[in-house]
């Protein structure tokens, strides 16, 4: 769970970098769940494609590389969390040009990495597209200095609308979306007593899954929404923290997309 721990030397996957702009074939793809936490949660997704991209040198990884005049390591993304917004389930994938030990692979990264981009798990593709595999997310949001009896009537208003309009800016422009039909299941909640019974400042917990959906809905919207049926405001900003995305279950349960390749076999191209 991101120790970070050791020299570099100590974590690579090979024993010299590949060469930039090497062109062999990719032998193996693997799938990787990273975590952004605490102040780390504040860097973009392009400023963590540079780092990730960093530690893959600095690992030694035998990441493939495209063609063209201006190669780049094949890497794909899968639904990253909006900037600010800590996460315990990103996803991607890289492909490689020589097989590599998952777990070693996922120490040698998180070493490179610095805390707070933390490399929890890595498995060997077994076939299918991950981004296929990522139909819902699970929201945590923390919100304080607000009642949780008020977020609790907010929640009901919302769940009572037939549908809840909200504006975002979008590359296309401002849009107006419906940001209730994407919430599978929303409550809310308190916090669990301090142990040391001193007096609590109030804040509330919202618990979300929302369906993948075009245009996405993000947690701001949720909480824009709140804002229209029930003038829902928080006074300080929400904290918010993604706990898990993947595929749903019949009874709305969020699987692990990376389970369906737990016991998989290396992809092979030619």
């Amino acid at each position: 769970m991101g120790g970070h721990a050791g020299t570099p030397e100590e974590h690579t996957i090979a024993r010299k970098p590949q060469p930039e702009g090497g062109q062999a074939p990719v032998v193996q793809r693997v799938r990787i769940r990273y975590a952004k936490r605490g102040p780390l949660r504040f860097t973009s997704h392009r400023d963590f494609a540079r780092a990730f991209e960093r530690a893959l040198r600095r690992a030694a990884v035998p990441v493939a590389f495209s063609q063209g005049f201006h190669p780049h390591p094949k890497i794909s993304y899968a639904s990253a969390a909006p900037t600010g917004v800590a996460s315990e389930a990103e996803y991607l994938e890289i492909a490689l040009q020589a097989p590599v030990d998952p777990e070693a692979l996922r120490a040698a990264l998180d070493a490179a990495l610095s805390p707070g981009l933390d490399v929890l798990d890595a498995v060997i593709a077994d076939g299918g597209n991950l981004p296929d595999r990522i139909e819902a997310s699970h929201w945590h949001i923390e919100m304080p200095e607000v009642d949780p009896a008020v977020l609790r009537a907010a929640v009901d208003a919302f769940v009572a609308a037939d549908e809840v309009l909200v504006e975002r800016m979008t590359k296309q422009g401002r849009r107006t979306f419906d940001a209730r039909a994407a919430v599978m299941s929303i409550d809310a909640s308190a916090p669990t007593p301090t142990p040391s019974g001193a007096p609590d400042v109030p804040c509330a917990i919202l618990e979300l899954v929302v369906r993948q959906v075009t245009p996405s809905v993000r947690p701001d919207d949720v909480l824009s929404g709140l804002r229209v049926v029930a003038d829902l405001e928080p006074p300080v900003s929400p904290r918010v923290t993604r706990l898990a995305q993947g595929t749903l279950t019949a009874q709305g349960a969020i699987v692990d997309p990376l389970d369906a390749d737990r016991d998989g076999a290396a992809i092979v191209e030619h």
